[in-house]
């Protein structure tokens, strides 16, 4: 005969615990599902931290720039110097040549010239002082004397010059190695934002931003170039001759430009020397404050440190190297992401 013994009731405590586990696992899943929408990166974001690390970027590149005019300089004054030390120092060894054969002179008539005493001497100017004193020499070897020591102390300054630059070089290059380096990772970080973007989203900021370089170019008034008097309107031309062109940090033209470099370039196209660096770029000429008074061709800076610079193109827009991964453009001034601070007439 079967049995029919009914099977065993789980005891309470196992109930509650098995109870426990499935509650566990199914909020486990609702916050797993919650949180998979959140881990796709959020476009907008993204966009924003890209724009904050390329203008940090840009700040760093200024200051590369800066390096890197300050150690061309460098080196062509320390040349300069290196080229008068080596002149002077023939110079002198002419003047010494010349007291030489005098005395040689002197010493084989049997009697010494003064002026070996002079080159033996511990303190030639102490000696000299004693010797025209005494008129142990004649005017003409005293002057002779006179030319040597003065040679011999501007040698002594121009050397201790060239040291001196010798060491600011060595520490301009290790800044532009540091602001190479810096500028470097806020680019490779800002890549790697934008690599975490879909593609979908990534042909949408593209699109994005060509609607507005394209909006730009709209609203720059038709007569803009020809209301650019003088060489103002010769550096607008060149640098709308160099719409499409890359930025490349570091870069002053012809093939690819950053922000001053642009600018620099520009107006050196119109026979007009301006500094290299944004900063040093807005302390020359008239200064212009209200965006209302600016004309095309007038030079246009924006955030409070002064790292951007443009040609104003006239109807708000200016003419730039934006940033790495664009070209030269049109773009709105209400685009810039920093304040406009003030133009520059040059």
């Amino acid at each position: 005969m079967a049995s029919h013994r009914l099977p065993k009731q789980p005891s309470r405590a196992r109930v509650t615990v098995l109870t426990t586990a499935a509650a566990a696992a199914v909020a486990l899943s609702a916050n797993a599902a919650n949180a998979a929408p959140s881990a796709k990166p959020n476009r907008d974001e993204v966009k924003s931290r890209v724009d904050k690390l390329y203008e940090e970027a840009e700040k760093a590149t200024e200051e590369y720039d800066g390096a890197k005019e300050k150690q061309g300089k460098l080196q062509k004054q320390i040349s300069t110097i290196q080229d008068n030390v080596a002149r002077g120092q023939e110079e002198l060894n002419e003047l010494r040549d010349s007291i030489g054969l005098a005395a040689a002179s002197q010493y084989r008539t049997g009697s010494i010239d003064p002026s070996v005493q002079l080159f033996l001497s511990s303190d030639p100017d102490d000696y000299l002082d004693k010797a025209s004193t005494l008129d142990q020499l004649s005017a003409q070897q005293v002057q002779a004397l006179k030319k040597v020591q003065a040679k011999q102390r501007e040698l002594a300054q121009q050397r201790t010059e060239a040291t001196e630059k010798l060491k600011d070089l060595a520490s301009t290059r290790t800044e532009l190695g540091r602001k190479k380096k810096e500028v470097q990772a806020k680019l490779a970080a800002a890549q790697k934002l934008l690599n975490s973007l879909t593609a979908q989203q990534k042909a949408a900021l593209a699109a994005e931003e060509s609607r507005a370089s394209r909006a730009s170019e709209r609203s720059v008034l038709n007569e803009g170039a020809s209301t650019a008097q003088g060489r103002a309107g010769i550096a607008y031309a060149a640098a709308q001759s160099k719409l499409g062109t890359p930025y490349v940090y570091g870069a002053s033209g012809p093939s690819s430009f950053d922000c001053s470099g642009l600018t620099s370039w520009a107006y050196a196209q119109a026979g007009v020397s301006i500094p290299r660096t944004s900063e040093a770029q807005a302390n020359i000429g008239t200064r212009i404050s209200s965006a209302s008074d600016l004309k095309v061709g007038d030079l246009v800076f924006f955030f409070n440190d002064l790292h951007h610079v443009g040609l104003y193109a006239g109807n708000g827009q200016i003419l730039h190297a934006p940033r790495t991964g664009t070209v030269v453009r049109y773009e709105s001034m209400d685009t810039i992401g920093g304040p406009f601070m003030f133009g520059v007439r040059v």
